[in-house]
């Protein structure tokens, strides 16, 4: 049996998730008492139900029993059987526009402040995410997105043993993705924002490529980083990952990691190569921050 214990904070896509692990052909049962986990899990794999594939949905709702968790979940695995923990987060300011838009009542926070809430919440989550085999973080993500994340990590990865890379690139002044597996700092190389015909491109256009990678630093990088890549891959595959994702950074995410994270993924995408993909979190945000300062 394979089974997959979905948490995270509320308001982060747990619903969504497990609607995903439903249409997926799973079992699925959201935010049942901690007690009972052990018990539905075996009875789910008993000779009389044979159900394969179950998903469990737990939050915050459960009370102090979540404390638990932990132990049960250890137990579970000495019996053989494969669980992974997927916690879903997101930062605070889109969890509170999300429950604002859907005018719903926090379960920490039923008649008080919805930021105290969410506050107390990543408190009691803290050692499960910690724990967790993978983090998606879904502030930036649409629904479908989050849709399609799932899908490379619980069914291609699996079903074609694949390690599907993410090549990610950010602005540090945005934050650091939470999901990130590997993080690069590329904030040493030439910085195009101070040259004026290149301020207001990216990382995507040819000259301001051209004027990063004139830098020996920034060759000497990418081999470095690539070369770590393809050494770190099989080793992931043989601990069983089945996601990875390689976080670029700089400054504002629109220049620098841009250009770095393109190179990074056309040296990797090699013939016969698959399951890479990339993804350029803060190139717009970027752009849209400046217009309104």
């Amino acid at each position: 049996m394979r089974c997959v214990i979905v948490t995270g904070m509320s308001g982060a896509g747990k619903s969504t998730a497990l609607n995903f692990f439903q249409d997926d052909g799973y079992y699925c049962v959201d935010n049942i008492p901690v007690q009972l986990i052990s018990q539905c899990i075996r009875l789910a794999g008993s000779e009389e139900t044979q159900i394969d594939r179950f998903a469990i949905g737990i939050d915050v709702r459960v009370g102090r029993t979540l404390e638990r968790l932990d132990d049960v979940l250890r137990e579970l695995k000495q019996q053989g059987i494969q669980i992974s923990l997927l916690y879903l987060d997101a930062d605070d300011r889109t969890l509170m526009r999300r429950y604002k838009e859907t005018r719903r009542t926090h379960p920490l926070a039923p008649g008080g402040h919805l930021e105290a809430g969410i506050r107390e919440e990543r408190k009691r989550l803290a050692f499960l995410k910690s724990k967790a085999d993978y983090i998606i973080d879904t502030s930036q993500l649409l629904t479908r997105e989050l849709r399609t994340q799932l899908k490379q990590i619980f069914m291609e990865a699996y079903r074609f043993n694949n390690l599907n890379v993410t090549i990610l690139s950010f602005g540090f002044k945005f934050g650091i993705p939470a999901d990130a597996d590997l993080v690069f700092d590329v904030r040493f190389l030439p910085n195009p924002y101070y040259v004026e015909e290149l301020r207001r491109l990216t990382g995507q256009d040819p000259a301001v490529c051209a004027y990063i990678m004139e830098s020996g630093a920034a060759e000497v990088f990418l081999e470095k980083v690539t070369d770590l890549i393809r050494f770190l891959m099989p080793h992931y595959v043989a601990e069983g990952k089945n996601q990875l994702v390689v976080a670029v950074g700089c400054t504002g995410g629109r220049h620098r990691s841009v250009a770095l994270a393109e190179a990074i993924f056309r040296t990797l995408s090699e013939p016969g190569t698959s399951g890479i993909r990339i993804e350029h979190r803060d190139m717009q945000n970027d752009n849209k921050r400046k217009q309104y300062i």
